[in-house]
């Protein structure tokens, strides 16, 4: 028993307190701000230097849909490009994703657009399935850790269960390959009604590195609306937990 209680006392408090102000270290890649005036030649360089193709030169602009976080722009221009570390930039607007010159605006979801059925019904209960549709496992071990001691998403009632029957919505993650298209429209069709669709990482919301493979088969998200963007390469904890919770509407 001394032993287990030494152990407690060395390592501390291990669980973040509160979710919704927890501060993360500079190092974290969150919500880029663009600012300073960029030629039409760095606009340009920086551009073709982007993998994804998450940055547009005119006006110049960064797609968090599209970035992968490398901050190779950053780096090439950091008079210009500051990537911050707020994490809270999940969204429920495919627009707000889009980072603008000189707008450091934080990322917000937008209440008009949410279903009135998500916050009646999962306001205190939210039962998610986790689809890897073709993920890297970096994205997938992340929401894991939403649930572990250190996030606990659990203290709100979210939680992953292993059957879409039980789940109340799919979290995708991956760029949906072919092969996962039909598995997940069949594990979609098998959660009840209203269902929840939470795009969850780079992958997800655009196909990121892979968007303009012919492995792909990303039909599923034309024919579904689409309830939350969440950012990310891999997508952080605390970026998904906040952003649900503004989803359905707890503080």
């Amino acid at each position: 028993m001394f032993r287990s209680i030494k152990i407690l006392r060395q390592h501390g408090i291990q669980y973040v307190p509160n979710l919704r102000t927890a501060e993360l270290t500079s190092l974290f890649r969150g919500r880029p701000v663009l600012s300073g005036e960029v030629s039409a030649e760095l606009a340009t360089n920086l551009a073709k230097m982007c993998p994804s193709g998450a940055i547009q030169q005119a006006p110049f602009s960064i797609d968090m849909g599209k970035c992968i976080f490398c901050r190779e722009c950053e780096f090439a221009a950091p008079d210009n490009i500051r990537f911050t570390n707020d994490y809270h930039i999940a969204t429920n607007n495919r627009d707000n994703l889009i980072i603008k010159e000189n707008h450091d605006n934080p990322i917000v979801l937008n209440p008009d657009l949410v279903r009135k059925e998500i916050r009646t019904l999962f306001r205190r209960s939210l039962k998610l399935r986790q689809v890897s549709a073709g993920g890297d496992a970096s994205n997938e071990m992340e929401l894991n850790a939403a649930g572990n001691v250190n996030f606990d998403m659990g203290r709100y009632g979210i939680e992953f269960v292993a059957s879409p029957r039980h789940a109340d919505g799919v979290v995708i993650t991956g760029p949906i390959t072919e092969n996962m298209a039909e598995a997940l429209q069949i594990c979609f069709d098998a959660t009840p009604k209203p269902s929840l669709v939470i795009l969850c990482g780079t992958d997800a919301i655009s196909g990121g590195l892979f968007q303009e493979s012919n492995a792909l088969n990303r039909n599923f998200l034309s024919r579904h609306p689409i309830d939350l963007y969440v950012p990310g390469n891999p997508v952080h904890p605390l970026t998904f937990i906040n952003g649900v919770l503004d989803l359905i509407g707890r503080e």
